[in-house]
This record gives structure tokens, C-alpha cells and sequence, in this order.
């Protein structure tokens, strides 16, 4: 079945449109949360999912697998056809503060996917699941037991083709001229902005002395280091117009 696809080209700011598939691949990557949009009973709706980018070897490629319980409206309106969903994933990387409100900006990366969501079959579920889990908790699969029959039953997985996919981007600082009257009094720059972990808390279902694994320090470092470079990228970037 064939879709009616929007215009998937930026109108405004053509500039800040990318077509690197390298762009969207960290965008991906380093996302958790995709807000899929939909039509139901004739009213639009947007609802959050968490998600992951992988491939079940079945010849379809890379996909946008999204998670959720087997009884959760989009998954039921997925029926056996499919339906029709545009999913964005958003990076508000920095607040861009100008002498003005008008100047004033944000710093961003966006990747809207539009596409029909299917199901993903029951003999690959489990492995669509995983996937899932992998991309958010990076090594956690070694250290707990596998997903039972009754868990995989009351889970499922909706996948979305990478085919038709709008990347929109803003990188830079104050977009303002140094000569435009304005008053250099007021402080003007860029306040990054970033997800980072705080100090892990362990549950009261675990059991004294128990230390945190290595692989949940490993993703908080990751996320801190992560936050590094992209302020270094940006530093890099303005060059010479940077102070302090």
C-alpha cells in the first residue's frame, strides 16, 4: 500500500536543511525519544515513544522500531495494513541569546520520518525488542535475564522505513552583524545545552553492597562526553568570534 507523501523540503531557512545521511545517523543515534504524529477518529494527535534504529537482517535495512505495549492505540490502528505516522526526533543543543528577542535563536538538529508503521512479525519481535533496549541501556542485555514468553506477548513493535526522512539543522552563534547599532553592552552568546545523567540511584530491590555496573557509569560518561564535543564543535566553529 502506497502513501500520499508530504513535501519533505524546509521552506523556510533552506540552508539549514541537510541531506548528509552521516547527519542523520548521529541524530538517531544519540536519541531516545521519538514523538510520532497520526490521525485518529478524524482529530491529529502526537504521542511520545521510545525507539531505536536497527536492522533484522530481512532485507528491508535499517528501520525506526518503535516500542510499545500490545494493546496501545497506534499499535492496535496498525491492524495488518499498517498506518500512516510521521515520527521527529529533536536535539535543542543550545539557547541562542541575541541583543534582541527577535535575533534570538536556538540551536537544533531535527529528523522528521514519515512513513507507513507496520508491525513487526511475532518470530521477530523478540530480536526488534532487544534492539530497543540495547540502544538505550548500551550493555545492559549481559547482565539480565532474557524476556520471557508472557513479556513478548504483551510487547510489540512497530517499525518505519528511513526512506523518506526530513533533517533540519541550526549550528551556529548570535546571527546578528557586529556592526548593526545594536548595543555591545549586552551580553550575546550561546547557553549549550545538553541531556547528561546525574549520580546513579540504586533501588530498594537490590541488595546491599550491590555496585552500580559498569555499563550505566560507561553511559553517563558517554552522555558527559558527548556534551564535550559538542561544545568544542561549536567553539571550533565560530572561531575568532568566540570570547571567554
Amino acid at each position: 500500500m502506497t502513501d500520499a507523501s508530504p513535501s519533505l523540503t524546509v521552506r523556510r531557512k533552506r540552508e539549514r536543511q541537510s541531506y548528509d545521511p552521516g547527519v542523520l545517523a548521529q541524530i538517531l543515534a544519540e536519541g531516545h525519544i521519538a514523538h510520532v504524529g497520526m490521525v485518529r477518529d478524524g482529530l491529529p494527535i502526537v504521542l511520545p515513544y521510545l525507539y531505536a534504529v536497527g536492522d533484522l537482517g530481512d532485507g528491508l535495512g535499517e528501520q525506526l522500531f518503535l516500542h510499545g505495549s500490545t494493546g496501545g492505540g497506534l499499535f492496535l490502528d496498525a491492524g495488518a495494513d499498517g498506518v500512516p505516522v510521521s515520527a521527529t526526533i529533536t536535539h535543542l543543543d543550545g539557547l541562542v541569546y541575541a541583543r534582541s528577542l527577535n535575533d534570538s535563536s536556538a540551536n537544533y538538529r531535527s529528523a522528521m520520518i514519515f512513513g507507513r508503521a507496520t508491525l513487526v512479525p511475532l518470530e521477530q519481535r523478540l530480536e526488534a525488542l532487544w534492539i530497543v533496549g540495547d540502544h538505550l541501556m548500551p550493555g545492559r542485555r549481559a547482565g539480565i535475564r532474557e524476556i520471557t514468553p508472557k513479556e513478548l506477548a504483551a510487547t510489540t513493535v512497530l517499525r518505519l522505513p528511513l526512506d523518506r526522512v526530513s533533517v533540519k539543522v541550526r549550528f551556529q552563534g548570535v546571527g546578528e552583524a557586529v556592526d548593526d547599532g545594536e548595543d555591545h553592552g549586552v551580553w550575546a552568546g550561546v547557553l549549550p545545552l545538553s541531556v547528561q545523567a546525574g549520580a546513579p540511584i540504586t533501588g530498594a530491590v537490590t541488595d546491599a553492597g550491590v555496585p552500580v555496573p559498569a555499563h550505566v557509569t560507561d553511559l553517563a560518561a558517554t552522555l558527559a562526553a558527548r556534551a564535550a564535543e559538542h561544545r568544542e564543535a561549536l567553539v571550533a566553529k565560530l572561531g575568532s568570534a568566540v570570547r571567554g
